[in-house]
Formats: C-alpha cells, structure tokens, sequence
C-alpha cells in the first residue's frame, strides 16, 4: 500500500478514537474550502440551529446532532413541525439530554423570531422549496434533506436565492462525506479502475413504503403517506435513486445528456401513484451509461453502486474493491485453485468446447480498514464548520442541485416514454 492511502487507513483507525472530525479534515470539499476563505466566526462561537420537519428523518438528525451539540457548541433552539404528535417525538429526545427548546407548528413564526444561524429542513419534499426560499431570504443558513424539490423549477428557485441571499445551501447527500466514498473516489479519478464504461445501480426494498395512520382515520393519508402520491413525492426516484444519480455524477465528474425509462405499479395497487418498480439509463457524453433499477417487491439484493471499469471495479456500499487480473494465489494455493475450477479435467467427447462466462469468484479488497462511522453526522459537523466559515464548496450544492435535476428528469422520462436532456434553462 502507498502512503497515501496508509494515511487514509491511519485516519480511519482514528475515527474511533477521536470522533468524526478526523474524516472532516480530510474531506476534500473541506480542503478546497479551507484554501480560498477566511474564517468569520471563531471556533467556540455558538451555532443556534432550528429544525423544521420533526418526522422519521427529522428526529434521525436531531439524534446526530445531540451527540456532538456540547462538542461543537450547538444550540438547538426551536424545533418546528405541523403535526404535533412528531413534534412531541422531537421534543423528548431533547428532553432526554436536558435541553427545552422552543417548540412551533409554523416555521414562519419560528423564523421571526427566534434569534438563529441556521435551519435543517426535514419536511416532505414538496414543502422543501417554499421552505428553504423563506429560511435563505431571512438570511439564515439551510441544510435541506435530498431531493432539493419537487419539480425543476422548485429546485432552480431554491438554487437562484441561494445566489441571491449568499447564503449557505447544502443538500443531505451524505455520501460526500463517507471515507468509504471518498478513498474510492479519489481511486476513480486518479485512473485506478482504467477507463470507466459502465455504473450500474440499484435499490431494492420489499414492504409497501405505507405507514399505519392515526386512528385509521383516512384524513391524514396524503399527510402521513406522502410519498405514495405524486403531487408530492416521485417515489422511488427521489426518496431513493437521487443518492445514487448524484454517486455515478460524482464518479464521472460530469452530468448526463439524456435519460430514458420506464416504471410501473406491478404488485402494490393499493391506491397510490407512484411506481413500484423502475428502470432507467442515463448517458454521458464519453459514451459511459448509469444503469439503474429500482423496486418496493423484492429484497434480495439490497442497494449498491457499481462502477465498472477496465482494471477494476468498485462496489461502495460494501466496501469493495476488485481488480481485473488480481494477483495470482503463492504456490501450492495456486495449485489446488486450479484443480478445484476443473483445470485439469479432461474434456468429455462430444462435451462443451466452451466455458460459460459466470461472474468471477473473487473477494476483493476493503477501500477502507473500518466503516466505524457515522456518514451523517460528518455532513452535519461539515455544515456547523460551513455556518461559522459563512460559506461553504459550491461544489457541494451543485452535487445535489443536479442530481435533483436528473431525478426529476428521470420521471418525466417514464412519463413521457421520451429520451430527454436537460432544458438550457436549468444548466448552472
């Protein structure tokens, strides 16, 4: 192993030891940001952060940021959500650790006034953009849970008063801050898997995504199982697939020319709009193509991004690394390899004159020693260091400004049944 990534492997063990600020400072996000700008507020200085959106993921961030709030001087100030029993959930975590903060079911209250730096939105995506605009145009800094919205002109908005207000946008990819993603990203870019051919991705689940409602009374529907409907959500795409766009975007270092699909409802008709299962193919202008599939019926195989290349491949979600021609096994292992896979074997007259190309029986290597971490809370810690900077990578933004942009393409792909490319209007 080279020093470098020596240094990565060393930084690792660290985690363990000295908490996830170790990985900050090896992002290179941080590192770009750290070369080009001044530090406006001083490391002790207080963060007061509010949370609008106390729902399943609401409550996750807030538990994150509970574990490091005293280390990194958070003050959660307000926390904010229009149904009251998740706000009650959000409540008693914060209770749990001795803290009362102010509670609202109006974040425009809430924004007037309370005395905040910044806004963690949570919300179902379709009250993202009006959300995040508001927070920007106070001139509080917002860190927005993926998808940015729901439609593309919602997602340019939020982007053009980001511009407007300078003011801190950062999207929950939180990809971008996993040592996992980030060694073997650098390995893509430095050449390590040759030239890149294909990504291949997918997600795959097995329950109807439905959540039980309060009192079975129906009222509450389209509130509690907003993904299910397409005013709201696009389902598969953007509660799911939009982690994994903005993967093979980050691979490649470039956005897509087209996109086709299909999707369908095939085994929950249930009621709700969105597909059960999808497919599609993205393609860039080198001739690469992002590949995915996605489904709510089958669980097998579980989520990965693969990125295939001609000396390698990388599987992210399992740590793995494999090479084309991996090193040959030492001496006598070598041999009982070639026994056991029929080397040896005499072919059978009138038998196979070829052998089937079955997948390779290879383990591969880890990209990193451990996976000891917790990916979000290092983007939570990336965008309190971001809030006391005054700034943060553009680079961060436009990761997920596009791949909200090629999400929602996607839809309107399998919609249309059409090969699309993106508008002029929402290039940036």
């Amino acid at each position: 192993m080279d020093k470098k990534y020596q240094n990565r492997r060393d930084f690792i063990k660290h985690l363990a030891m000295t908490g996830s600020a170790v990985a900050l400072a090896a992002s290179p996000w941080l590192g770009a940001f750290g070369s080009s700008a001044q530090s406006v507020r001083g490391a002790n200085d207080m963060v007061r952060m509010a949370i609008i959106g106390t729902g399943s993921r609401g409550c996750e961030l807030l538990r994150h940021l509970l574990t490091f709030s005293v280390a990194q001087n958070i003050r959660i100030v307000a926390l904010c959500d229009n149904y009251n029993p998740h706000l009650l959930d959000a409540v008693k975590l914060c209770k749990e650790k001795e803290l009362n903060p102010q509670s609202y079911a109006d974040y425009r209250v809430m924004i007037e006034k309370e005395q905040l730096d910044a806004v963690i939105i949570a919300t179902p995506l379709y009250c993202h953009a009006q959300i995040t605009v508001d927070c920007l145009q106070t001139g509080l800094h917002v860190f927005c849970e993926k998808s940015m919205a729901r439609t593309l002109e919602q997602t340019k908005w939020m982007y053009d008063t980001h511009i407007a207000t300078n003011k801190i946008l950062q999207i929950g990819h939180q990809r971008l801050f996993n040592p996992v993603y980030l060694e073997g990203m650098q390995r893509i870019h430095d050449g390590k898997l040759g030239t890149i051919g294909q990504i291949r991705a997918y997600w795959h689940r097995n329950n109807n995504w439905r959540r039980s409602l309060p009192n079975n009374d129906l009222s509450y529907e389209r509130q509690i199982n907003w993904r299910l409907y397409k005013e709201y959500s696009a389902g598969l795409l953007t509660e799911l697939m939009s982690h994994q766009i903005q993967v093979a975007n980050w691979a490649l270092q470039k956005t897509p020319v087209s996109v086709m699909g299909t999707g369908s409802i095939r085994y929950w008709n249930d009621g709700r709009e969105v597909n059960d299962n999808i497919a599609l193919i993205y393609s860039y202008d080198d001739g690469t193509q992002f590949v995915y599939d996605s489904m709510t019926s089958n669980k097998k195989y579980g989520l990965e991004e693969q990125i295939l290349g001609s000396t390698g491949t990388i599987e992210f979600e399992v740590n793995k690394q494999y090479l084309e021609t991996p090193a040959a096994a030492p001496g006598i292992q070598q041999l009982i390899n070639d026994v056991e896979h029929g080397i040896f074997d005499k072919l059978p007259i009138g038998g196979a004159s070829w052998v089937p190309e079955t997948a390779v029986n290879y383990k591969g290597e880890n990209i990193v020693d451990s996976t000891n971490y917790m990916d979000t809370s290092l983007q939570l810690e990336a965008f309190t260091q971001f809030v006391r900077k005054g700034s943060a990578p553009e680079k961060i933004l436009k990761e997920g400004y596009n791949a909200s942009i090629w999400t929602m393409l996607g839809e309107i792909a399998i919609e249309k049944g059409e090969k699309l490319s993106m508008p002029k209007e929402f290039i940036i």
